[in-house]
């Protein structure tokens, strides 16, 4: 275990900064890692939406890798939007290579990046198939409601019960632990749900009323494999990461960027209001 843990994103990128590498490198960052990030897709966004993405080549993906784990071997990895079934393909061989370089000692977040806040299937068939078989490569998978359905070819969960049902059936479908986040149920709390080997935990945090959630799964998810290396634990890791996000979400309303919804706070522990 490293003093500064060493974390790599796998992921696009957001030219607004709210999602994707940028806001993985934040997140990474205020917490105490040193970031990294090998690119899986370029993307025209703001905080207003998504307009268009371009796949990075399969191929230079892979090379993005070997040339810096010829250098740098990450102490955890986080990967969110693959873009396209060669790209996960892609990154399935990065995650075989890495967890024969780390053994036990290899972490992977895998935030499965398939529908889109607005309900859009980000993937067409061939993509989602080659996502699911990326599940059991993971340590911890990150979907949300709408993800999880999609993995499992059901309908999405509207409650507690059916969440917890759809979180065994992902460990059953290979996963080693899987985290539903339930932010699209209503309610004063977001009680998301862990799973393991072990059982179910609800992770609970107070419901946050703002506009400015663009990132949250993103932040969540780069938020655990940044903790992750330096918590005895996963469970401690998903807590610890909860609470940071909610209070990103807390002080979004500070930052003032864009004219949609805006990005959380990444730095809200390190930034002093009035001294941005």
């Amino acid at each position: 275990m490293t003093s500064v843990p060493k974390v790599l994103t796998i992921a696009g990128v957001d030219p607004s900064g709210g999602a994707g590498v940028f806001a993985d490198v934040k997140a990474f960052s205020a917490l105490g890692a040193y970031g990294m990030g090998i690119i899986a897709a370029l993307t025209a966004q703001s905080t207003k939406g998504v307009t268009g993405f371009v796949a990075a080549e399969p191929e230079f993906v892979r090379q993005q890798w070997d040339t810096l784990v010829d250098d740098i071997v990450p102490d955890a990895i986080k990967i969110g939007m693959l873009a396209n079934a060669r790209v996960a393909t892609s990154v399935g061989t990065i995650l075989d290579d890495y967890r024969e370089r780390r053994g036990e000692d290899a972490h992977v977040v895998l935030d499965p990046v398939m529908v889109a806040t607005s309900g859009d299937r980000l993937l067409d068939e061939e993509a989602e198939q080659a996502v699911r078989e990326l599940v059991p490569r993971a340590s911890l998978i990150t979907p949300n409601l709408p993800e999880a359905a999609v993995l499992l070819g059901v309908e999405t969960a509207r409650d507690q019960e059916q969440m917890a049902t759809q979180a065994r059936a992902l460990l059953a479908m290979g996963a080693q632990r899987v985290l539903i986040k339930a932010g699209h149920l209503a309610g004063p709390e977001a009680t998301d749900l862990y799973a393991d080997a072990d059982g179910i935990v609800e992770v609970t945090a107070h419901r946050v009323a703002t506009e400015n959630t663009h990132g949250t799964g993103c932040t969540l998810s780069s938020a655990i494999a940044a903790l992750r290396p330096r918590t005895e634990d996963w469970p401690t890791a998903v807590q610890e990461a909860k609470e940071y996000l909610t209070g990103a979400l807390e002080h979004a309303d500070e930052l003032e960027v864009g004219q949609g919804h805006g990005p959380v706070h990444h730095f809200w522990k390190l930034w002093e209001k009035g001294e941005q």
